[in-house]
């Protein structure tokens, strides 16, 4: 990890990381972590604006090289999930500073490839508009998580989608994302470009231009989901709105199987390792070609 410096990043993801309390300790989380070691992994430069107390120690584990420019506050966005009988219960102990335009370093703001990954409700709207004239990625989770005064997460309307969605070139999401409406699948497939539903281990959907398309995943041992959508969403990010680089580049349906054979490897292993390795993305790509 280094302090910004004025270069133009490939990947540029903005959002809160997160301190995750586990029964092992603190440990770095938030889509910004997971999607920032997967594009490291392609061999992007990769810059992330996000908001953290200052001295956050769990910003050494994001990628090293990766540039990060943290916004200084009171503290960093906490989370903890509770597993019982009935299911996850999650809970947000503090939360960071929303992050603006205004925030970014000027280099950073000609991105070739752009991210916005809330976790927190963190993000200002701006962004969308403010990148219109680039490839973005939104994985809107967080806009739809709401804080209760005990800290409890609940789910609420997103009633600003039409002001982000259609800025995007993708939007991914999980069918967990939205259980608490399904309908929000074809409200929010109306509105973007292209966005892709994840249902975990049965694939998902494809829509775009009006048609809907289903994707099979790759049948594997789970070990740990965390950090699989977001290593989905950022896969298939890169290959379809890249600069030409990778042989799959443009195609829908070849990113798409990229996206699944990699976030299949990455619910085999826990944490951030779970992120794909330069290996693998050489035999993914290798297998794409193939077919």
């Amino acid at each position: 990890m280094t302090e910004p410096t004025e270069f133009t990043p490939d990947y540029l993801l903005i959002g809160h990381i997160a301190h995750d309390v586990t029964p092992q300790g603190p440990q770095l989380g938030g889509t910004v972590s997971y999607a920032a070691h997967t594009a490291a992994a392609f061999g992007l430069k990769v810059a992330i604006l996000t908001s953290t107390r200052p001295q956050e120690l769990l910003l050494a584990d994001l990628p090293h090289g990766a540039s990060v420019h943290s916004v200084p506050s009171e503290h960093t966005t906490i989370f903890e999930n509770i597993y019982t009988d009935s299911g996850r219960t999650q809970y947000i102990h503090h939360r960071a500073q929303t992050l603006t335009p205004d925030m970014l370093p000027p280099a950073w703001r000609s991105a070739k490839l752009v991210h916005l990954a809330p976790i927190a409700n963190e993000i200002d709207l701006a962004f969308a508009a403010f990148f219109a004239d680039r490839p973005i990625c939104v994985t809107p989770q967080g806009w739809m998580r709401h804080r209760e005064p005990d800290g409890l997460v609940t789910t609420m309307p997103w009633d600003a989608a039409e002001y982000v969605l259609p800025y995007s070139t993708v939007a991914v999401l999980s069918e967990e994302d939205i259980r608490h409406d399904p309908s929000l699948e074809y409200t929010f497939a109306n509105m973007a470009p292209l966005l892709i539903l994840t249902r975990a281990e049965r694939g998902g959907t494809v829509y775009y231009q009006g048609e809907a398309r289903q994707f099979a995943a790759h049948r594997v041992t789970q070990v740990e989901p965390t950090g699989a959508g977001d290593i989905f969403a950022t896969v298939f990010h890169i290959l379809y709105s890249g600069t030409g680089v990778y042989q799959c580049t443009g195609s829908i349906d070849n990113a798409v199987k990229m996206a699944a054979m990699l976030a299949s490897k990455s619910v085999q292993r826990v944490r951030l390792a779970s992120a794909p390795t330069p290996d693998e993305i050489t035999e993914a790509l290798a297998a794409c070609a193939d077919n």
